[in-house]
């Protein structure tokens, strides 16, 4: 008996051909942080933090600032209407401590002024938006003042804290501070960091001590004022 063929039913495709093909951005594969997609993610551009006189040494409670422009690698026009914040780095990690808005042409000045003397490693981060990637400038350490007395000492001989003096030795002497700690001493436009190495000096009102070295390193005379960050 002869039966005829049934027409094979065409097969369904697995997926419409109307339907949305989502993208992954180069080196992800899911969106970023920020919850864009991929295509958003494709479209932002990084950005870079660009920094002109940085004013990084200063006496407690006086303002450090910070200029310079918020830029797009790929615009020629600075991104204005943007938060930029200096940041320092402390035990619990980075940590705001001043915060500004770009203005025209991406330019910005950020001004802190610090109530205490210390030293530390300070940046400059843009967090970034739905057009723009984060961006972030190390700029070195702050570092914040006081006045003290100093005068210096070389020869030779033995160290409080260890060690033999000589004409290179970089440290100061100091009757309180434990030996190790570090200073920042600056006088003029110098500055240096050094470790408290000795004992002194034994005279009334004077802090430091300068090694021959350090005396050197400064530009220090023999006796006067230095800025010191303990």
């Amino acid at each position: 008996m002869y039966v005829p063929a049934t027409p094979a039913q065409p097969v369904a495709p697995a997926t419409s051909p109307l339907a949305p093909i989502m993208e992954i951005a180069a080196g992800g594969s899911s969106p970023g942080a920020a919850g864009l997609t991929g295509l958003e993610a494709a479209a932002t551009t990084h950005a870079s933090l660009i920094v002109r006189h940085p004013r990084l040494n200063v006496l407690a409670h006086h303002a450090s600032t910070i200029a310079g422009t918020l830029r797009a690698d790929l615009r020629s026009a600075g991104l204005s209407g943007r938060v930029v914040a200096l940041q320092a780095l402390g035990a619990r990690g980075w940590r705001t401590i001043a915060s500004t808005h770009t203005g025209r042409g991406g330019r910005f000045r950020v001004r802190y002024v610090p109530s205490r003397v210390g030293s530390e490693r300070v940046r400059l981060r843009f967090a970034g938006d739905a057009s723009d990637l984060s961006a972030r400038r190390s700029l070195g350490r702050l570092n914040v003042y006081r006045l003290a007395e100093a005068s210096w000492y070389g020869g030779g001989g033995g160290l409080a804290c260890g060690g033999e003096l000589t004409s290179t030795t970089m440290g100061v002497a100091n009757k309180t501070l434990p030996c190790g700690t570090p200073v920042t001493l600056r006088y003029g436009e110098r500055t240096v960091r050094v470790r408290v190495i000795d004992r002194g000096p034994y005279v009334a009102g004077r802090e430091y001590d300068l090694t021959e070295a350090t005396r050197r390193a400064l530009g220090f005379g023999d006796t006067g004022e230095v800025w010191s960050t303990r």
